[in-house]
């Protein structure tokens, strides 16, 4: 169901988010893009937009800002996985090898999050909700529906998510070299090989969008002063690209076969 009225079971992608060294025009893009309607926030969120899709929260773009003394955090889209309690969550991350790059904190009544990277060094964020949820629309055009960890290292992956979230991750059927991430029996996302992107990648979450027409929205990005990164193909699951935003962000769009 694209409408999520549950909670979101402790593993599963449930938020995605940009930091974007040009917050409006990452707003605009996405806005033209994808349908999305945002506005920076209040000013004790730092100004983070809660980009809505026809009225329901879809994704969040915010103002690149660093703490003092820190680098700039690196424009990409970051995958939040959810938490009943971040703080022992954070706990289970750092006790399964994981590295904090963000502790936990308080998002005033909304929440709690956190950012950590797993031991490979892919960077992923934890939300334990509060008022806020998560997105509330997910598999359709426009919205969030699927999340993809790039490893080289299956195994340990597995080791890591298994001790930290309870994930498991096991081989898809009739894939080749493809791992599902499966909660509670249920595949909430996917894995696959570091090799398969080009040298030099580093270990990462990529964040897939759906879209009703893979082709002519590549065009419309590229207008846009976007990259196309891997030209759309078809797959098993539909037709894909790997694309990325005018500042860089990297990102893929899918058109997924319709359901038997």
């Amino acid at each position: 169901m694209p409408e999520v009225t549950t909670p979101y079971a402790t593993g599963t992608p449930c938020w995605v988010d940009l930091m974007a060294k040009d917050q409006q025009a990452a707003l605009d893009f996405y806005r033209d893009l994808l349908g999305w309607q945002g506005a920076p926030g209040p000013a004790e969120f730092g100004g983070y937009a809660v980009c809505e899709l026809d009225g329901r929260a879809v994704a969040g773009i915010g103002p690149a800002m660093a703490p003092e003394g820190m680098p700039e955090p690196p424009t990409v889209w970051t995958s939040y996985l959810a938490s009943t309690d971040a703080r022992a969550t954070q706990d289970a991350v750092v006790a399964a090898g994981g590295t904090l790059i963000v502790p936990t904190v308080d998002v005033g009544d909304l929440g709690r999050m956190l950012v950590a990277a797993d031991p490979q060094g892919a960077v992923f964020g934890v939300w334990e909700p509060g008022e806020f949820s998560g997105a509330r629309v997910v598999n359709e055009a426009g919205a969030l529906t699927w999340n993809e960890l790039h490893t080289g290292d299956v195994p340990a992956a597995t080791a890591f998510y298994g001790e930290a979230f309870g994930i498991e991750i096991e081989p898809l059927d009739g894939a080749d070299s493809y791992w599902e991430l499966r909660v509670g029996g249920r595949a909430v996302g996917g894995v696959t090989l570091l090799a398969n992107d080009p040298p030099g990648t580093p270990a990462h979450w990529l964040t897939y969008f759906a879209v009703d027409d893979v082709d002519s929205t590549v065009d419309a990005l590229v207008k846009r002063g976007g990259t196309v990164l891997a030209p759309p193909f078809d797959m098993m699951a539909g037709r894909m690209t790997v694309v990325a935003d005018p500042q860089g962000a990297p990102f893929a769009m899918i058109r997924p076969q319709p359901l038997a």
